[in-house]
């Protein structure tokens, strides 16, 4: 099961808002959201935890490029709203079917057939580590260092909400 929320820091503090990620099928989907809530360019957090496996956190500022930490890359990897926040942290060529010619080593003795094993296979999705990915540093300036972002425990969101002073407006969208 999934928790998401949006919070936006406004002139007059936190904001908190419930969002449905029924509509989300891309990064793009959850940038947009975090946009539509700050018409005023305000910092965006949005909150995404899958119950006692991992959560994540996108940070949205005016059009700048959003900023991204995941606390694990592998169990996050492994659910729909985590893979897609991995794949843009950690990069997917897997989909490209444009492949750099240049690497390639063409002999000439090419059948034209992928030669991709199972085991090829499974070894690109053991790539993402089981380690927190991502940036860091995300609420440095709001009241999170990245040492204690980094120890963070099973109640997660709860403990950032309360270090930046939005403990009482994530529980009312709880």
């Amino acid at each position: 099961m999934y928790f998401a929320a949006l919070l936006t820091l406004t002139e007059d503090g936190w904001v908190a808002s419930d969002t449905e990620l029924d509509d989300v099928e891309t990064l793009a989907d959850l940038i947009g959201l975090a946009r539509d809530a700050s018409p005023d360019d305000d910092p965006v957090l949005v909150f995404i935890e899958q119950e006692d496996a991992w959560f994540g956190i996108i940070r949205v500022e005016g059009e700048d490029d959003p900023r991204i930490f995941v606390s694990d890359g592998a169990a996050a990897a492994r659910s729909s709203y985590g893979e897609i926040l991995t794949k843009e942290l950690l990069g997917d060529d897997r989909g490209d079917d444009t492949a750099d010619l240049d690497a390639l080593d063409l002999d000439g003795t090419e059948t034209g057939e992928p030669d991709d094993t199972e085991e090829e296979t499974q070894a690109v999705g053991e790539t993402v580590p089981a380690a927190p990915v991502g940036d860091r540093q995300i609420l440095d300036d709001l009241g999170m260092s990245e040492k204690e972002l980094l120890a963070l425990g099973t109640d997660a969101l709860s403990e950032i909400a309360d270090a930046l002073g939005a403990s009482e407006m994530l529980e009312t969208v709880r």
